[in-house]
């Protein structure tokens, strides 16, 4: 018969070989998950490497492109835009880089810029509307009609400054006077709206905007403001190109609102890659493409057509 003290020495020892397969089990089992850790990790770094690699690559091939293409501008600029005029405008984070590389293209293209306009955060803010509002229409000049469906603020400045600072785009003749024309623009950086140098502004056929990356569209509407500004500046002149970096063509991003819209999208040329010499190229040959009827999506963004032209338009 077992006793009592054989019976609990018998549990103990059952317990105890329990104790040690388990201690034996967890070591074998944490000596495969650390081989296993130790290959994953290999693994990894061998594709962060292959990555760099590729990334390097593509940066190298990038930064040829540019050069070739800066070394190029001259040829395939040249006279494609003879004897045009253009106003430029810039909104608040348009690069400087950009603009004067922009402006450089124009100039080697033939084209007269005759004002170059930045719009202000309060041009911009949806806050300011009314304010803006109230100050474009006291200086409407007599007899012009604005199109009815410039309600907001930024289709309303972009219909009255395509009024009175770009040529009719069917006789190529301003629509206002020079007196006019200095009010509206004097209104303007009068109340904060708008900065300019102390050259006066002539009226110009295009129109050129050149904006940033997006990152404060969603600020008080601004993405869709300056899509709605290019809008209406393209239904008073022979064309009007909206132009700036990857990010305005993502979420609320200017480019991504003119992009989204039916009407916008098909009378509007955008350029997402401005940051690239392709894309400041891209932007100075949109100007000939929206001359010739034409309006094109180009650069790297998902809605973009292409990265640029087939054939650069005459």
């Amino acid at each position: 018969m077992i006793s009592a003290r054989q019976h609990l020495i018998s549990i103990v020892g059952i317990f105890l070989a329990l104790a040690i397969g388990v201690v034996l089990g967890s070591q074998t089992l944490a000596a495969d998950m650390l081989t296993g850790l130790r290959s994953d990790k290999s693994e990894l770094r061998q594709q962060v490497e292959t990555l760099a690699e590729q990334n390097r690559r593509q940066t190298d091939e990038l930064e040829a492109a540019d050069r070739f293409i800066a070394g190029s501008s001259d040829r395939i600029l040249q006279g494609a835009l003879a004897d045009r005029t253009v106003a430029v405008f810039t909104t608040p984070d348009a690069d400087p880089a950009d603009v004067e590389a922009v402006s450089r293209g124009l100039e080697t293209a033939g084209a007269a810029i005759t004002g170059r306009m930045a719009l202000t955060d309060a041009f911009l803010d949806a806050s300011e509307g009314d304010r803006m509002r109230t100050s474009l229409t006291n200086v409407i000049p007599a007899g012009a009609q604005l199109r009815t469906g410039a309600v907001d603020q930024a289709s309303l400045a972009g219909d009255l400054l395509g009024l009175v600072l770009l040529l009719d785009p069917v006789n190529t003749q301003p629509r206002s006077t020079p007196e006019e024309l200095a009010l509206v623009l004097e209104t303007l950086r009068g109340g904060g709206f708008l900065a300019y140098g102390d050259t006066p502004a002539r009226p110009a056929q295009l129109a050129l905007v050149i904006t940033g990356n997006g990152a404060r569209a969603s600020e008080n509407n601004q993405g869709a403001n300056i899509a709605r500004f290019a809008g209406a500046l393209r239904a008073r002149s022979a064309g009007t190109v909206l132009a700036g970096r990857a990010g305005a063509a993502e979420g609320s991003g200017p480019i991504a609102e003119v992009r989204s819209d039916s009407v916008l999208a098909t009378t509007v040329t955008t350029i997402d890659h401005l940051d690239r010499e392709i894309g400041r190229v891209t932007a100075v040959l949109g100007l000939s493409e929206q001359l010739n009827g034409g309006a094109g999506r180009y650069g790297t963004a998902a809605e973009a057509t292409s990265l640029t032209f087939a054939a650069p338009p005459r």
